[in-house]
């Protein structure tokens, strides 16, 4: 039996289950109970048609957000997510090497996808937060963003890479694509955002606004990719010493007493040095970027991303504002729709609203593996239909407030099927870090392995 078959007679088998049981019966009796390996793939699976069934039609690529509910915010139902897009095509590469999707059906969608980013509108090589999948203009994420975002586009270039390095040696249709690819890779003015200067490098520029959004990009935070990227380029490098004097705050990311719960955390940004903050800082940077034994001046990046997971399950754990549902196998706190809307949702008083966000502990995988496992299964046994739909397990949900919405966001299923990935078999990973030219950016910025070495190729 192949896996999408299989998929199809597990998910007949629960259905069949539901509807033959009393209503009393738990949702754990009600579902069919499979080996860890099965429900990885299943989740992985589900999780993929979010960027393969759900795309954007005209595009192929990324939705900002579905909600099977049709009530959408105005005008957002065909908007594309550039950051979502970059992690959307990275989970057609997993499609592809999980036998989801053939390799020419990957091909196709993935060929549509570099010929309508060519077109759409950008500047001076970037993309945007948002745009509209039926023109590809752009639309504003906020009144003074309206034009390029630099993160959004270090995120989809991120994927974008992984891509070439895919099909770098297929045939030639593949080789096309791939050359389209470091054409756009190449036409990213990563200099541009530094205005000139070996100070701060900015995310956003306007143009009709100009840097009126003047958001310096320091850390620590999600953002490290961008800095790999700038230093990265063939055609628009940074220079290093931006690194250290914005990213690193001349030194004032690293910190002596960050932590909690006798976890060390050596970063620290505003009023996160305790706890680390939402758990996508250690996710949407190293969807890519392989934090194993990586370290720089700053930080030890394996263990910097492992202990802040541990410290977000512990806060969940101790769960000092007595959320219902909060424990061992209910943990994760991130970025994601909430009860009052949208929240960063991380360990603390004030960040802490009583919501769960299943990309939180499910893209941690590569850090807490049997934590992680934990959560997966009483996501799916335990609480199942509640938080579960055609596209995996919904954005987030809170039992503290019977809060069950049918939503998803790109950027937080994303994660989910690489980070899954990146645990089962390292394959973003070694397709981002085969690119040379991450490589010299990593030595640019003075990266190494722990044994001090300098990044080889």
């Amino acid at each position: 039996m192949n896996y999408l078959k299989l998929v199809l007679f597990l998910s007949l088998f629960s259905f069949l289950a539901c509807k033959s049981q009393p209503a009393k019966i738990s949702v754990q009796e009600n579902r069919a109970v499979i080996s860890d390996d099965s429900l990885l793939n299943l989740v992985q699976y589900k999780t993929f048609q979010y960027f393969w069934e759900g795309a954007e039609p005209l595009s192929g690529l990324a939705c900002e957000r579905i909600h099977l509910d049709g009530n959408y915010p105005e005008n957002d139902k065909s908007v594309i997510t550039s950051g979502g897009s970059g992690f959307g095509v990275m989970a057609i590469l997993v499609g592809i090497e999980r036998k989801f999707i053939s390799r020419e059906e990957g091909f196709m969608l993935l060929r549509k996808n570099v010929d309508w980013l060519s077109k759409s509108d950008r500047f001076h090589g970037a993309w945007s937060h948002w745009m509209y999948g039926e023109t590809g203009k752009v639309r504003p994420f906020s009144p003074n963003d309206n034009g390029a975002d630099i993160v959004e586009t270090a995120y989809l270039m991120q994927g974008l890479l992984c891509v070439r390095q895919y099909f770098k040696d297929g045939n030639e249709a593949e080789k096309r694509l791939t050359e389209d690819i470091d054409k756009l890779w190449r036409e990213v003015e990563w200099s541009w955002f530094t205005k000139g200067s070996t100070d701060v490098l900015y995310w956003h520029w306007s143009p009709d606004k100009g840097w009126k959004m003047n958001v310096p990009i320091k850390g620590y935070n999600e953002c490290l990719i961008t800095y790999v990227l700038a230093a990265a380029s063939p055609t628009y490098a940074i220079p290093a010493e931006i690194y250290g004097k914005c990213w690193g705050q001349s030194g004032n990311i690293v910190t002596s007493n960050g932590g909690k719960y006798g976890y060390k955390l050596t970063l620290k940004h505003d009023h996160t040095e305790e706890y680390g903050g939402p758990l996508f800082w250690s996710h949407y940077s190293f969807l890519g970027l392989d934090p194993r034994e990586l370290k720089d001046q700053y930080a030890n990046y394996w263990e910097h991303n492992v202990n802040h997971t541990l410290i977000n399950r512990q806060w969940c754990i101790e769960n000092p504002k007595g959320y219902k549902g909060y424990g061992e196998n209910c943990w994760g706190l991130t970025a994601s729709y909430s009860t009052k809307f949208y929240g960063a949702h991380a360990p603390g008083d004030k960040n802490d609203l009583g919501v769960i966000s299943p990309t939180a502990a499910l893209s941690s995988f590569p850090y807490t593996p049997e934590y992680s496992m934990q959560a997966l299964k009483h996501f799916y046994y335990d609480l199942g239909d509640k938080i579960w739909g055609i596209y995996g397990f919904y954005d987030a949900f809170s039992e503290e407030a019977e809060w069950y919405p049918t939503d998803y966001l790109a950027i937080d299923q994303g994660p989910i099927v690489v980070m899954i990935e990146n645990y089962r078999s390292g394959l973003l990973w070694n397709l981002f870090m085969s690119c040379p030219e991450v490589h010299n950016g990593l030595n640019k910025l003075g990266f190494s392995y722990n044994n001090n070495k300098p990044i080889l190729k």
